[in-house]
């Protein structure tokens, strides 16, 4: 008979996949920033949103935290890493003002880390009592990197027009939130339960929205985006 830890295992391989899938989503949006070396209406919010979350998952899941967490650990470092190179071409393309609150923002996360660091590993003398303080605040900061693209949600609903709102981001974090919620539940972990069983549900949200609005967008909107489209596959 199948133990429940290798199902979990297994769901946790998936989810490390499909949360790559996640971290790549983006892409297209950033390769669509080079072409017009502009960042338009795109926010840097959902990938500022990401890196902190990916910085607290990576601290909840080392051994002197929250032991048996390697899968958590591994996928949130890529993360890190993909995240910093999104905000970095975002950074080479932004007007003055936007780079300022970038870096102002990046500054205070950094920050945050080494407050949250030194105060857990000084109060927390125990794994339970580090797993639970870490743990609440990926559960805060996990919901609002799946709740960032709300930001873009407000613009579809105020234009009619999915224009700059990232599908494919959508898609990929309800299956991841849908995934990791399923590898929480096998072996119950309420920190990792809580913000993806909410990130399934508003990634289905922003999904439905996207169907909603999508045959409202302005046709030449869509030209162009279609343009811009097959300019970019010849120019690769």
């Amino acid at each position: 008979m199948v133990s429940t830890d290798a199902v979990r295992n297994v769901v946790g391989i998936i989810g490390n996949v499909i949360s790559f899938g996640l971290f790549l989503s983006p892409l297209p949006t950033f390769i669509k920033i080079w072409r017009m070396k502009a960042v338009e209406e795109f926010s840097s919010i959902p990938y500022l949103a990401t890196l902190l979350n990916c910085m607290l998952w990576i601290f909840y899941g080392l051994p002197i935290v929250h032991p048996n967490s390697l899968l958590v650990v591994t996928i949130n470092c890529v993360g890190i890493v993909l995240e910093g190179i999104y905000l970095t071409i975002f950074f080479l393309y932004a007007p003055k003002n936007l780079r300022i609150k970038l870096l102002n923002i990046l500054a205070g996360e950094l920050a945050f880390m080494a407050v949250v660091v030194s105060v857990v590993l000084t109060v927390g003398h125990s794994h339970e009592k580090r797993s639970l303080m870490v743990g609440i605040l990926c559960v805060i900061f996990g919901t609002c990197m799946y709740a960032s693209p709300l930001t873009i949600m407000k613009t579809v609903i105020k234009t009619k027009s999915v224009q700059y709102m990232p599908f494919w981001l959508s898609l990929v974090s309800f299956f991841n939130g849908l995934c990791w919620t399923s590898y929480a539940i096998l072996k119950f972990d309420i920190f990792i339960t809580i913000p993806n069983g909410l990130g399934s549900a508003l990634g289905l949200l922003q999904l439905l929205l996207y169907a909603c609005y999508y045959r409202s967008t302005p046709a030449v909107e869509l030209e162009n985006e279609d343009g811009k489209r097959r300019r970019d596959v010849e120019m690769v």
